[in-house]
């Protein structure tokens, strides 16, 4: 396979660069991304479907990668409870090495094989799950080896890659592959194919959250009420959609705990 990712960056001489050429030279690169997002959107409506299909079912999503993808992961996964009002083990995000490399590198975690299904165990994972691995090269063991063992388990797999035809790819049932090139600094995939990665996760959660009825026209209907922020924003939707006065608004989401209950009770 060619790793585009690993190719030599199509600009040298960064360290003479201006301040406003870095900039500008970076943010030309990163137009370049939802473009190549795009061309894997039919591969990313098949990932989609097929982890809704599951989580319908009663199936969870599980993340797996390493590094910068990994991390990527757990932030998606982490999101989803407060946005989405979901159980926090809806949506599973795992990392090589574990916890502590969200924030400190684990030196060669990503080369074991066989740790990423050893992880997955903790969550008492089933057939009836989905594993989609993010692995910006394609060629990460940690994810290659979960992958397979998931698959050989019965258990839907997907991946989330940046070349094409990676041996990652080969292990996913729904493979996504999202073909962003070079990086500004050579093999630097915290850049743009990071960025690629978050849209792809960007999309399957929200759109997977969609279709499971925990979005209502537009809005966090079961969004978790956090902090005031969050308060007064549920507070502006159940004005916006029963017609009460802020007061009386604010009173009865404090009643029912979240904009969905609190508009249902006056059905």
């Amino acid at each position: 396979m060619e790793i585009s990712t690993e190719k030599d960056s199509r600009y040298n001489g960064l360290e003479n660069m201006s301040v406003s050429e870095l900039l500008r030279n970076i943010n030309n690169e990163d137009k370049t991304v939802p473009l190549a997002v795009e061309h894997a959107l039919p591969q990313i409506e098949k990932l989609v479907e097929v982890v809704a299909q599951r989580m319908q079912a009663g199936g969870r999503l599980f993340y797996i990668g390493a590094g910068t993808s990994g991390r990527l992961g757990v932030v998606d996964a982490s999101e989803c409870p407060p946005t989405f009002g979901v159980p926090f083990d809806w949506v599973v995000g795992i990392i090589a090495g574990g916890d502590t490399a969200i924030r400190k590198a684990v030196e060669f975690a990503e080369d074991d094989r066989e740790q990423a299904w050893k992880d997955m165990q903790a969550f008492n994972i089933n057939s009836g799950d989905v594993v989609v691995g993010i692995a910006a090269s394609g060629t990460t063991p940690y994810v290659i080896g979960g992958l397979q063992a998931a698959r050989e388990q019965g258990l839907a797999t997907g991946c989330i890659v940046c070349n094409s035809g990676s041996p990652v790819a080969a292990a996913a049932e729904y493979p996504v592959e999202v073909v962003t090139g070079p990086e500004f600094v050579t093999g630097s995939t915290r850049m743009k194919a990071g960025t690629a990665q978050k849209l792809v996760l960007n999309m399957l959660s929200t759109s997977v959250m969609i279709k499971l009825g925990r979005v209502k026209g537009n809005k966090m209907v079961d969004m978790q009420l956090s902090n005031n922020k969050l308060v007064n924003r549920g507070t502006r939707m159940v004005m916006a959609e029963t017609g009460l006065p802020e007061a009386e608004a604010a009173e009865l989401l404090k009643q029912h705990g979240s904009v969905r209950k609190a508009v249902d009770s006056l059905k």
